[in-house]
Protein backbone atom coordinates (compact mmCIF):
# COMPACT_ATOMS: atom_id res chain seq x y z
CA UNK A 1 0.00 0.00 0.00
CA UNK A 2 1.40 3.37 -0.99
CA UNK A 3 0.78 6.52 1.02
CA UNK A 4 -2.33 8.37 -0.05
CA UNK A 5 -5.41 9.87 1.53
CA UNK A 6 -6.32 6.99 3.84
CA UNK A 7 -5.90 5.98 7.46
CA UNK A 8 -5.81 2.86 9.59
CA UNK A 9 -9.06 1.56 11.15
CA UNK A 10 -10.85 4.09 13.29
CA UNK A 11 -9.22 6.96 11.40
CA UNK A 12 -5.92 6.36 13.22
CA UNK A 13 -2.79 7.71 11.53
CA UNK A 14 -0.18 5.54 13.27
CA UNK A 15 -0.13 1.75 13.56
CA UNK A 16 2.01 0.19 16.27
CA UNK A 17 2.90 -3.48 15.96
CA UNK A 18 4.11 -5.22 19.12
CA UNK A 19 6.40 -8.13 18.22
CA UNK A 20 7.77 -10.63 20.74
CA UNK A 21 10.49 -13.04 19.64
CA UNK A 22 10.24 -16.34 21.49
CA UNK A 23 13.30 -18.06 20.14
CA UNK A 24 15.06 -21.39 20.57
CA UNK A 25 17.89 -23.28 18.90
CA UNK A 26 18.14 -26.92 17.91
CA UNK A 27 19.51 -29.43 20.41
CA UNK A 28 23.25 -29.00 20.79
CA UNK A 29 23.29 -25.61 19.03
CA UNK A 30 24.14 -22.38 20.86
CA UNK A 31 23.07 -18.83 19.92
CA UNK A 32 25.70 -16.82 18.11
CA UNK A 33 25.41 -13.99 20.64
CA UNK A 34 25.31 -13.79 24.42
CA UNK A 35 26.23 -11.29 27.14
CA UNK A 36 29.76 -12.70 27.19
CA UNK A 37 32.25 -10.73 25.14
CA UNK A 38 34.95 -13.38 24.95
CA UNK A 39 34.17 -16.10 22.36
CA UNK A 40 35.02 -19.71 23.08
CA UNK A 41 37.43 -21.65 20.87
CA UNK A 42 35.88 -23.19 17.72
CA UNK A 43 34.10 -26.47 18.40
CA UNK A 44 33.37 -25.73 22.08
CA UNK A 45 29.65 -25.70 22.92
CA UNK A 46 28.69 -22.41 24.58
CA UNK A 47 26.49 -23.69 27.42
CA UNK A 48 26.27 -20.17 28.85
CA UNK A 49 24.63 -18.88 25.66
CA UNK A 50 22.23 -21.84 25.61
CA UNK A 51 21.19 -21.22 29.21
CA UNK A 52 20.88 -17.45 28.64
CA UNK A 53 18.57 -17.96 25.65
CA UNK A 54 16.47 -20.56 27.49
CA UNK A 55 15.31 -17.84 29.89
CA UNK A 56 12.84 -16.63 27.28
CA UNK A 57 10.53 -19.64 27.32
CA UNK A 58 10.95 -20.26 31.06
CA UNK A 59 10.54 -16.77 32.52
CA UNK A 60 10.80 -13.90 30.07
CA UNK A 61 7.71 -14.59 27.99
CA UNK A 62 5.47 -14.58 31.06
CA UNK A 63 6.83 -11.26 32.29
CA UNK A 64 6.19 -9.74 28.86
CA UNK A 65 2.68 -11.21 28.74
CA UNK A 66 1.99 -9.58 32.11
CA UNK A 67 3.21 -6.24 30.72
CA UNK A 68 0.82 -6.57 27.79
CA UNK A 69 -2.09 -7.56 30.02
CA UNK A 70 -1.62 -4.36 32.06
CA UNK A 71 -2.73 -2.40 28.98
CA UNK A 72 -5.03 -5.08 27.54
CA UNK A 73 -2.75 -5.09 24.49
CA UNK A 74 -2.15 -7.94 22.03
CA UNK A 75 1.12 -8.90 20.41
CA UNK A 76 2.40 -10.99 17.52
CA UNK A 77 4.66 -13.66 19.01
CA UNK A 78 7.32 -15.03 16.66
CA UNK A 79 7.66 -18.56 17.96
CA UNK A 80 10.32 -21.13 17.13
CA UNK A 81 8.26 -24.27 16.49
CA UNK A 82 10.71 -26.39 18.50
CA UNK A 83 9.23 -24.71 21.58
CA UNK A 84 5.89 -26.34 20.74
CA UNK A 85 7.71 -29.67 21.12
CA UNK A 86 9.68 -28.80 24.24
CA UNK A 87 7.16 -26.62 26.08
CA UNK A 88 3.73 -26.78 24.39
CA UNK A 89 2.04 -25.20 27.43
CA UNK A 90 3.94 -21.97 26.79
CA UNK A 91 2.51 -21.73 23.26
CA UNK A 92 -0.95 -22.59 24.60
CA UNK A 93 -0.68 -19.84 27.22
CA UNK A 94 0.28 -17.25 24.59
CA UNK A 95 -2.69 -18.12 22.39
CA UNK A 96 -4.98 -18.38 25.40
CA UNK A 97 -4.17 -14.79 26.30
CA UNK A 98 -5.37 -13.71 22.85
CA UNK A 99 -2.02 -13.11 21.19
CA UNK A 100 -1.08 -14.06 17.65
CA UNK A 101 1.20 -17.09 17.38
CA UNK A 102 3.27 -16.95 14.21
CA UNK A 103 6.02 -19.16 12.90
CA UNK A 104 9.68 -18.21 13.36
CA UNK A 105 10.87 -21.37 11.56
CA UNK A 106 11.56 -24.60 13.45
CA UNK A 107 14.60 -23.19 15.24
CA UNK A 108 16.83 -20.16 14.94
CA UNK A 109 19.48 -22.19 13.16
CA UNK A 110 16.95 -23.45 10.58
CA UNK A 111 17.13 -20.56 8.13
CA UNK A 112 15.02 -21.01 4.96
CA UNK A 113 17.66 -19.39 2.74
CA UNK A 114 19.99 -22.28 3.59
CA UNK A 115 17.45 -24.98 2.69
CA UNK A 116 16.49 -26.54 -0.62
CA UNK A 117 13.01 -25.89 -1.99
CA UNK A 118 11.73 -29.26 -0.75
CA UNK A 119 13.34 -28.73 2.65
CA UNK A 120 11.64 -25.33 2.87
CA UNK A 121 8.26 -26.90 2.11
CA UNK A 122 8.79 -29.58 4.76
CA UNK A 123 9.90 -26.96 7.29
CA UNK A 124 6.81 -24.84 6.63
CA UNK A 125 4.52 -27.85 7.03
CA UNK A 126 6.29 -28.99 10.19
CA UNK A 127 6.16 -25.57 11.85
CA UNK A 128 2.54 -25.00 10.89
CA UNK A 129 1.43 -28.34 12.35
CA UNK A 130 3.43 -28.02 15.58
CA UNK A 131 2.32 -24.48 16.37
CA UNK A 132 -1.31 -25.04 15.37
CA UNK A 133 -1.49 -28.13 17.56
CA UNK A 134 0.04 -26.37 20.57
CA UNK A 135 -1.88 -23.10 20.18
CA UNK A 136 -5.20 -24.64 19.22
CA UNK A 137 -5.67 -22.30 16.28
CA UNK A 138 -4.47 -21.59 12.75
CA UNK A 139 -1.00 -20.22 12.10
CA UNK A 140 -1.24 -17.56 9.38
CA UNK A 141 1.96 -15.53 9.71
CA UNK A 142 5.66 -16.22 9.21
CA UNK A 143 8.88 -14.36 9.92
CA UNK A 144 12.16 -16.17 9.30
CA UNK A 145 15.20 -16.08 11.57
CA UNK A 146 17.22 -12.99 10.56
CA UNK A 147 14.27 -12.16 8.28
CA UNK A 148 16.14 -14.22 5.68
CA UNK A 149 13.79 -16.46 3.74
CA UNK A 150 15.30 -16.76 0.28
CA UNK A 151 13.77 -15.67 -3.04
CA UNK A 152 11.19 -18.44 -3.45
CA UNK A 153 9.99 -18.74 0.14
CA UNK A 154 7.12 -16.19 0.07
CA UNK A 155 5.51 -18.12 -2.79
CA UNK A 156 5.72 -21.35 -0.78
CA UNK A 157 4.10 -19.62 2.18
CA UNK A 158 1.30 -18.24 0.02
CA UNK A 159 0.71 -21.67 -1.52
CA UNK A 160 0.60 -23.18 1.98
CA UNK A 161 -2.21 -20.80 2.94
CA UNK A 162 -0.30 -18.20 4.92
CA UNK A 163 -1.86 -14.72 4.86
CA UNK A 164 1.27 -12.69 5.65
CA UNK A 165 5.02 -12.81 6.07
CA UNK A 166 7.55 -10.33 7.42
CA UNK A 167 10.71 -11.14 5.47
CA UNK A 168 10.82 -7.77 3.70
CA UNK A 169 12.55 -4.52 4.58
CA UNK A 170 11.98 -2.48 1.42
CA UNK A 171 8.94 -0.38 2.32
CA UNK A 172 7.40 1.69 5.10
CA UNK A 173 3.98 0.11 4.57
CA UNK A 174 2.65 -3.40 3.90
CA UNK A 175 1.87 -4.56 0.38
CA UNK A 176 0.34 -7.58 -1.36
CA UNK A 177 2.40 -10.12 -3.28
CA UNK A 178 0.56 -12.25 -5.85
CA UNK A 179 2.00 -15.58 -6.98
CA UNK A 180 -0.29 -16.77 -9.78
CA UNK A 181 -3.37 -16.11 -7.67
CA UNK A 182 -1.85 -17.09 -4.33
CA UNK A 183 -1.85 -13.79 -2.45
CA UNK A 184 0.10 -12.94 0.69
CA UNK A 185 0.67 -9.66 2.51
CA UNK A 186 4.30 -8.60 2.97
CA UNK A 187 4.55 -6.64 6.23
CA UNK A 188 7.97 -5.01 6.56
CA UNK A 189 9.82 -5.40 9.85
CA UNK A 190 11.39 -2.12 10.94
CA UNK A 191 14.34 -2.51 13.31
CA UNK A 192 14.64 0.95 14.86
CA UNK A 193 12.69 0.08 18.04
CA UNK A 194 14.25 -3.27 18.83
CA UNK A 195 15.80 -4.47 22.08
CA UNK A 196 18.75 -6.21 20.41
CA UNK A 197 20.89 -3.06 19.91
CA UNK A 198 20.01 -1.74 23.35
CA UNK A 199 21.34 -4.79 25.22
CA UNK A 200 24.83 -4.33 23.80
CA UNK A 201 27.77 -2.43 25.30
CA UNK A 202 25.95 -1.86 28.58
CA UNK A 203 23.31 0.40 27.06
CA UNK A 204 20.37 1.02 29.42
CA UNK A 205 16.98 -0.37 28.32
CA UNK A 206 15.50 3.13 28.51
CA UNK A 207 17.20 3.95 25.21
CA UNK A 208 14.51 1.84 23.54
CA UNK A 209 11.78 3.96 25.10
CA UNK A 210 13.45 7.08 23.72
CA UNK A 211 13.66 5.51 20.27
CA UNK A 212 9.95 4.67 20.37
CA UNK A 213 8.98 8.17 21.49
CA UNK A 214 11.12 9.75 18.77
CA UNK A 215 9.55 7.50 16.14
CA UNK A 216 6.08 8.41 17.39
CA UNK A 217 6.85 12.13 17.10
CA UNK A 218 8.16 11.65 13.56
CA UNK A 219 5.13 9.56 12.56
CA UNK A 220 2.78 12.24 13.82
CA UNK A 221 4.65 14.96 11.96
CA UNK A 222 4.52 12.83 8.82
CA UNK A 223 0.72 12.71 9.05
CA UNK A 224 0.39 9.01 8.31
CA UNK A 225 -0.38 6.41 7.56
CA UNK A 226 2.70 5.18 9.41
CA UNK A 227 3.85 1.95 11.06
CA UNK A 228 6.08 1.57 14.11
CA UNK A 229 7.42 -1.87 15.00
CA UNK A 230 8.22 -2.49 18.66
CA UNK A 231 10.23 -5.71 18.88
CA UNK A 232 11.51 -7.44 22.00
CA UNK A 233 13.05 -10.85 22.61
CA UNK A 234 11.74 -12.86 25.55
CA UNK A 235 15.28 -13.82 26.59
CA UNK A 236 16.53 -10.21 26.42
CA UNK A 237 13.81 -7.73 27.43
CA UNK A 238 11.88 -10.39 29.31
CA UNK A 239 14.15 -9.65 32.27
CA UNK A 240 12.97 -7.15 34.92
CA UNK A 241 14.51 -3.86 33.67
CA UNK A 242 13.70 -4.50 30.03
CA UNK A 243 10.16 -5.64 30.80
CA UNK A 244 9.48 -2.42 32.72
CA UNK A 245 10.50 -0.32 29.72
CA UNK A 246 8.44 -2.57 27.45
CA UNK A 247 5.40 -2.12 29.69
CA UNK A 248 5.76 1.66 29.52
CA UNK A 249 6.05 1.63 25.71
CA UNK A 250 2.95 -0.55 25.40
CA UNK A 251 1.02 1.72 27.75
CA UNK A 252 1.95 4.79 25.72
CA UNK A 253 0.80 3.13 22.51
CA UNK A 254 -2.39 1.78 24.07
CA UNK A 255 -3.45 5.15 25.47
CA UNK A 256 -2.62 7.29 22.41
CA UNK A 257 -5.84 8.21 20.60
CA UNK A 258 -4.15 8.36 17.20
CA UNK A 259 -2.53 4.92 17.47
CA UNK A 260 -3.96 1.67 16.12
CA UNK A 261 -2.34 -1.02 18.30
CA UNK A 262 -2.62 -4.07 16.08
CA UNK A 263 -1.28 -7.55 15.54
CA UNK A 264 0.32 -8.38 12.24
CA UNK A 265 -2.58 -10.66 11.43
CA UNK A 266 -5.02 -7.79 11.94
CA UNK A 267 -2.91 -5.62 9.66
CA UNK A 268 -2.83 -8.33 6.99
CA UNK A 269 -6.62 -8.67 7.16
CA UNK A 270 -7.03 -4.90 6.79
CA UNK A 271 -4.68 -4.75 3.78
CA UNK A 272 -6.42 -7.65 2.02
CA UNK A 273 -9.79 -5.96 2.53
CA UNK A 274 -8.50 -2.82 0.82
CA UNK A 275 -6.95 -4.57 -2.18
Amino acid sequence: MSKSDWHWPGGKSVAVLINICLEAWSDGVAPGISPMGNPLPPGVLDTMAISWASYGAKCGIYRLLDALAASDAKASVMTSAIIAERSPQVVKDIAGAGHEVLSHSYAMDVIPALLSREEQKRNIARCTALLADASGGPVQGWLSPRGTSGPGHPRLLAEAGYRWHGDVFDSDLPYVQDFDGARIVAIPLATDVNDMPFMKHGNPPDLMRRSFEENLVIAREDGGPSVIDVTVHAHIFGRPRGARVFRDIVQTAATSPDVWLATRQQMADFVLQQS
